[in-house]
């Protein structure tokens, strides 16, 4: 079954999972369903997606958080909905907020070419001709997000359910309000008179509603944003007397096994789970070294649950992966590198050291990757890419991240001097007032 859908990462994209995304994994289990196999198509663009549907050989459906609407409706047939969303007119923080249509007019405004939300901007024209907007097929929902934030638009009008996704990851970005009333996205197959597919589509939309299959979808992807970022320096040195100890020997056990620092690996374990063994995450990682199904299989790991084999298993995946890497690039950037590719996968890693390339920067020193990564999730520079959209901030926040864990848990274990003896430090953090607020505390 072939199917079409946009790179983006409420519909589909790949992660150190594979495959993912909230209409990737509802299709998924359609064609299980079916017992069929599932290829997936990206379309450049809406009227791209749209205009695939139909041609013979192509793509017989379209599973893209699609809305349905008049226009529409004379291209494709809609499915029964399976995902409510609104409208929402976005700002920047700081600006002025609109409060209503009107407030629009004077304002920079882009939203996606061939999108429901151009028909509704193209309607409020109509009633007040000075509103301008600018639509445009070259970004994704992720551009005008980040573009809001930066400052680059004024405002943008994009569906709450991707607002909720990635609202996290730019933190000036606010809803000003709500345009119009809520609609439905559906899925969509070509026009004609075969209703065969079409009742299949509606027949499995309704088993998962009821089973509660799609809830669950909804819950794992709109429902939180899992995503774990540095947590404070008072925080850590509380954890790291807390429950570091309860770990120790097992990340000194198996960096010696794997010729990793022991160090190193105690601060990966950290950014994943806080050290803490029991945790699953909504993407399905487990564990203290958060590690996917997967790549626990592939390294030995038949308890992810537990610490010992979760910390065995990590030492050996960041080994395995640093060993992968090209051999022109050289410690310690090769480090950096692993890191990266641990959270976000080798394929999106070797994507941002091509762009780093066609940069005229150096695709074997971290400086200049980081740099790319996050274009990754700009459509302009992930089309061009091999393995497409990935959130690209994220490995570069990820080894910010370890590498100020690190710095700190080699400081705090290096030689101390206590009295006339020279010993390994134990964990308690020589300096560090717990009484007072990180920022009295120098030392980190």
């Amino acid at each position: 079954m072939r199917v079409v859908t946009r790179n983006s990462p409420a519909t589909y994209f790949q992660d150190r999972n594979g495959e993912t995304g909230f209409e990737y994994e509802l299709v998924k289990r359609f064609a299980d369903d079916l017992g069929v196999k599932l290829e997936i198509e990206t379309a450049d663009n809406l009227d791209d997606l749209f205009g695939q549907l139909g041609k013979p050989n192509g793509p017989v459906l379209a599973a893209a958080g699609l809305v349905s609407s008049e226009q529409r409706q004379q291209q494709v047939r809609f499915s029964h909905p399976y995902l409510e969303v609104t409208p929402q007119i976005i700002y920047r923080n700081g600006q002025s907020r609109p409060t209503n249509a009107a407030d629009l007019v004077g304002k920079k405004i882009m939203v996606l070419k061939g999108s429901t939300h151009a028909e509704q901007l193209a309607a409020l024209k109509k009633q007040n001709p000075a509103i301008e907007y600018e639509e445009s097929d070259a970004v994704e929902v992720v551009d005008l997000l980040r573009m809001v934030d930066e400052g680059q638009i004024d405002l943008t009008l994009v569906d709450s359910n991707e607002v909720a996704m990635n609202q996290v990851y730019f933190p000036n970005v606010r809803v000003a309000f709500d345009l119009g009333n809520a609609s439905n996205q559906s899925w969509a197959v070509a026009a004609g008179d075969d209703n065969s597919l079409l009742n299949e589509i509606n027949s499995y939309l309704d088993k998962v509603e009821k089973n509660g299959t799609l809830q669950r979808l909804k819950d794992r992807y709109y429902g939180h944003v899992d995503v774990l970022g540095y947590v404070g320096a008072y925080t850590f040195a509380q954890h790291l007397q807390q429950r570091l100890p309860k770990y120790e020997k097992h990340f000194r056990t198996y960096a010696k096994e794997e010729k990793v620092d022991w160090r190193l690996l105690a601060a990966i374990g950290y950014q994943e789970s806080l050290w803490q063994p029991a945790v699953t995450s909504k993407t399905g990682v487990r564990g203290l070294m958060m590690l996917t199904q997967n790549t626990a299989q592939a390294m030995g790991v038949s308890n992810r649950l537990d610490a010992k084999q979760s910390i065995m298993g990590g030492a050996k995946y960041l080994a395995k992966i640093k060993d992968e890497l090209d051999d022109s690039i050289a410690e310690p950037d090769r480090t950096w590198f692993a890191l990266a590719a641990y959270n976000v996968g080798t394929g999106h890693l070797d994507d941002a050291r091509t762009l780093a390339k066609r940069e005229g920067l150096n695709p074997n020193k971290w400086l200049d990757v980081k740099k790319m990564l996050p274009r990754l999730s700009q459509k302009q520079w992930y089309s061009k890419t091999r393995y497409g959209y990935a959130r690209g901030g994220e490995p570069v926040h990820f080894v910010a991240n370890i590498r100020r864990y690190y710095d700190i848990l080699t400081w705090v274990t290096q030689p101390q001097l206590e009295g006339n003896q020279v010993v390994e430090g134990n964990l308690h953090v020589p300096g560090i007032d717990k009484t007072k607020p990180p920022e009295d505390n120098p030392q980190l």
